[in-house]
């Protein structure tokens, strides 16, 4: 039996706000991570996709951070994908609310007005992707020497996407005294170097996938160039809700088209797309409007 959020430490207006949306239970990672995070320590935190990580260090950070002043956030979550900044926000409006905290998304795909007047109405916990937020920087919109808690999520599809150079770059400008939490599948190879770079005596917590999910299963069609659009329709019939790879951004887009001349209801999703389409096509996919997704590899990152 796990211990409740209660026995971990967490305050009682965010276990009664948690209880209120039917979270009972600590995920492993929740269990492992909240005790050290809530005490101010540095945590690497090990679990794949889908784990309870955003609760992991939401927790903690509505917990511990303060309010801030314009243009100068208190903390800081550095996500690879606009769709994972916009999951992250959400989640954690919800944990700040009980605390009166605020907290605002930085993504590119969007204009900068509303992100610029955020800034300048003062935000708590800024959620950025590294691109943008150093946009933001150049052009004197937001501070980050008043940052005390920096949260690194999915670090290691940062690396794989190439963005360490930069998350280096704005981990140099936060304040020396931070408290770091990192969250990945992997605790390894460029992410080490974080870690050991950027994190003061870190605890490691790991939690491994569970043995009773299921195990995926591969298969592979040998297919004629000419013959594949119609075996890939075929199989999205039988098997929806589906995700399609595409190699390239026009590839998505062609690829969706002639889905749709197979009678399949398909959306396409990748970098060239506005956020507010990326938004819409998600939400056809997940409210089963769509029975396919056409994504590149990038873009699906934040899926």
């Amino acid at each position: 039996m796990p211990p409740s959020f209660d026995a971990l430490g967490v305050p009682a207006p965010l276990v009664r706000a948690l209880t209120d949306r039917g979270i009972t239970d600590p995920f492993p990672i929740q269990a492992l991570t909240l005790p050290d995070a809530l005490a101010g320590r540095d945590v690497c935190g090990r679990a794949p996709t889908g784990s309870g990580k955003t609760l992991a260090f939401g927790i903690p950070l509505a917990v511990r951070v303060t309010n801030a002043a314009p243009k100068k956030p208190k903390a800081l979550v550095l996500v690879p994908t606009r769709e994972l900044a916009a999951q992250v926000r959400d989640e954690l409006t919800q944990l700040l609310a009980p605390f009166g905290r605020t907290v605002h998304a930085f993504y590119g795909g969007v204009g900068f007005g509303a992100q610029r007047k955020a800034l300048r109405s003062g935000v708590d916990v800024a959620v950025a992707c590294p691109g943008r937020l150093e946009d933001l920087i150049s052009q004197g919109d937001v501070r980050l020497d008043r940052v005390t808690t920096v949260v690194l999520d999915e670090a290691d599809r940062m690396a794989d996407m190439g963005f360490l150079p930069a998350v280096r770059r704005l981990l140099d400008q936060v304040a020396d005294d931070r408290q770091t939490l990192l969250f990945s599948a992997t605790l390894d190879g460029d992410v080490d170097v974080l870690i050991r770079r950027y994190q003061r005596d870190p605890v490691r917590h790991g939690v491994d996938k569970d043995a009773d999910e299921p195990v995926n299963r591969h298969v592979l069609w040998r297919a004629e160039r000419e013959e594949k659009l119609a075996l890939t329709a075929e199989i999205v019939r039988a098997h929806w809700p589906a995700i399609v790879f595409s190699r390239t951004k026009h590839g998505a887009d062609r690829i969706a088209r002639q889905l749709g001349r197979h009678g399949v209801d398909a959306v396409a999703i990748h970098g060239n797309r506005s956020q507010g389409q990326r938004e819409r096509a998600l939400r056809d996919f997940t409210s089963a409007r769509a029975q396919a997704l056409v994504a590149t590899d990038v873009a699906a990152r934040g899926i």
